[in-house]
């Protein structure tokens, strides 16, 4: 991986860089705050890394709380091998809870976006016990329906020589995918920087190219039938605090997928509607998220 002069990015991201080692290579994470405070984690998905949550670390901090923010493999500054097999979502998954696992984390609050989703709620959907509460923010924890049929862009990533090219030759899932779903008010020549930083070359792009080809496509898709196994694990939250925060103008998860599929799940959890958020809605409203969060940590 290149190495930056600034890997704060102005002072943006000033958190020590801590590191997990896995048989695939190491994860990186912080870990800021009291260690003895109920710890806070959040998970991001693709094609984005732990700088996602950089308006939100300092915030949890100081009301009190623990916060650890991981870098899956292959994003972010974790390692990156060239080898499609570390990157599915179940070994994601599994690395994620061995990470929690060496960390000791008790009665925490998972947050988690896109496939932060799948990733992130395998910890509390296998070890309920470790986890008191869940924040959950545009993602999803479903088997695919029978007959869903991916979006023609999305076939074409995930096609062979066609998604290398686009993804891992032109690096169009951030400099178009995420780029251009942000509000453009917030896409700054700095966030820019730290988005395009943890991938420089071609082989670094592996993972973002292989989390649109692990989107399930029906109901016996593998991830499906792990999907299966985390929504079924999550149940037990039904008797414990639940809430979401959705971006109304996701063109990926729409308010439909919330009101199908989370809605039925946990009834009477509360929803933060966001009206100016799409997919990444942590860049997008921060000011609107980050103290809803906040005051759900402290009911």
């Amino acid at each position: 991986m290149r190495t930056t002069t600034d890997w704060t990015f102005g002072g943006s991201w000033p958190y020590e860089p801590k590191y997990f080692e896995t048989p695939d290579g190491r994860m990186h994470y912080i870990d800021e705050g009291p260690r003895d405070a109920r710890p806070v984690v959040m998970v991001h998905g693709n094609p984005s890394w732990g700088y996602l949550y950089r308006n939100f670390v300092g915030p949890v901090v100081d009301a009190g709380y623990r916060v650890v923010v991981p870098d899956h493999l292959g994003m972010g500054r974790s390692d990156k091998p060239d080898r499609r097999s570390v990157y599915t979502i179940p070994k994601h998954a599994a690395r994620f809870v061995a990470l929690m696992d060496s960390l000791g984390l008790e009665d925490a609050t998972v947050v988690c976006q896109d496939w932060g989703g799948p990733i992130g709620l395998s910890w509390p959907a296998k070890r309920p016990r470790n986890v008191r509460s869940l924040y959950i923010m545009n993602t999803g924890a479903h088997p695919a329906d029978p007959g869903t049929k991916l979006p023609k862009v999305l076939t074409r990533m995930r096609a062979p020589i066609v998604g290398e090219l686009a993804i891992k030759g032109a690096h169009l899932f951030v400099r178009f995918g995420l780029f251009k779903a942000l509000r453009k008010d917030r896409l700054t020549p700095q966030l820019k920087e730290a988005y395009l930083a943890p991938h420089p070359t071609y082989k670094s792009r592996t993972a973002v190219l292989e989390f649109p080809r692990q989107i399930p496509d029906g109901p016996d898709h593998p991830v499906s039938q792990y999907l299966r196994e985390v929504h079924d694990g999550l149940m037990v939250f039904k008797d414990r605090p639940v809430a979401f925060a959705w971006g109304k103008h996701d063109i990926v998860f729409r308010p439909k997928y919330y009101e199908m599929k989370w809605k039925p799940d946990f009834p009477d959890a509360p929803i933060l509607w966001l009206d100016r958020a799409g997919h990444f809605l942590q860049e997008d409203a921060p000011e609107e998220i980050v103290p809803n969060l906040i005051e759900f940590l402290k009911r």
